[in-house]
C-alpha cells in the first residue's frame, strides 16, 4: 500500500485549529458551537482534498510514526504559543515577535555553519526577505490578529494558507492543479466565509 508521507504529516499538523478552539473553551471561556465545529470540519476536509491530490510516496521509513507524533506535537505547541500570545494582551505584537526570533537565533546558533556563508548578493537578498517579510512582518501580523480574534475565527482563517499556496503554485510556477484541489479550496473558502459571517447551517444538519 502506498502512502503520501508529506500529506499525512501536513494533515496532522493542521489539526491545530481544533486544538486552539479547545484551548479557547478551556482558558478563555469561549463557547464553540456545533455549527462552528462543522465549519472547521468542512475546512479540514477541504485541506485533505488539496494535499491528497499530490503524488504518493511508495516507501514509508521506520521513522514514519515518529514523524506523525512530531507533527502533532508541533500542532499542539503552536496552539500553546497562540494561547500565550492571547494572554499577553497589551504587549505589542512586534515585541513578542522580536523575543521569539531572538530565542530562535540563540537556539539555532549551535547548528549553524558559519564557515559556509553565502557569498552572492541574490542569496543574501532572499535570506533578508525571508527574515524580514516572511518571519518578522508575518509574525507581527499574526500575533496582532491572535490578540484580537476569538480562537474559532483564528482556526478558520488558518486554513486559508493551503489555498494561497496552491494559488501561488499555479500562478507563479505554472503547476497544474487537480480538479479535486479546486473543490477543496472552495470548501475552505466557504467555511471561512460561513465562520466569519456567522452563517448558520440548516437545523436538520446540526441536529
Amino acid at each position: 500500500m502506498s502512502h503520501s508521507v508529506n500529506s499525512d504529516i501536513y494533515i496532522i499538523y493542521n489539526t491545530q485549529p481544533f486544538i486552539l478552539v479547545g484551548f479557547g473553551a478551556l482558558f478563555f471561556a469561549e463557547q464553540p458551537t456545533l455549527t462552528k465545529f462543522m465549519w472547521l470540519g468542512l475546512a479540514f476536509m477541504g485541506l485533505v482534498l488539496i494535499v491528497q491530490a499530490k503524488p504518493d510516496v511508495d516507501y514509508v521509513g521506520a521513522n514514519y510514526a515518529i514523524g506523525i507524533i512530531m507533527a502533532f506535537g508541533a500542532a499542539f505547541f503552536w496552539a500553546v504559543a497562540a494561547v500565550i500570545t492571547k494572554k499577553l494582551t497589551g504587549t505589542p505584537p512586534h515585541l513578542i515577535a522580536l523575543i521569539q526570533v531572538c530565542v530562535g537565533v540563540v537556539m539555532l546558533v549551535p547548528f549553524a555553519s558559519l564557515t559556509a556563508l553565502p557569498s552572492d548578493l541574490s542569496t543574501w537578498s532572499m535570506l533578508v526577505a525571508v527574515g524580514v517579510i516572511h518571519t518578522g512582518l508575518m509574525y507581527i501580523l499574526m500575533y496582532s490578529a491572535i490578540q484580537k480574534l476569538p480562537t474559532h475565527l483564528q482556526g478558520s482563517l488558518s486554513f486559508i494558507y493551503p489555498v494561497v499556496a496552491i494559488a501561488v503554485d499555479f500562478l507563479a510556477f505554472g503547476h497544474r492543479l487537480h480538479p479535486i484541489q479546486f473543490v477543496g479550496a472552495a470548501a475552505i473558502l466557504l467555511s471561512a466565509a460561513g465562520m466569519n459571517l456567522g452563517w448558520s447551517l440548516p437545523k436538520r444538519v446540526v441536529q
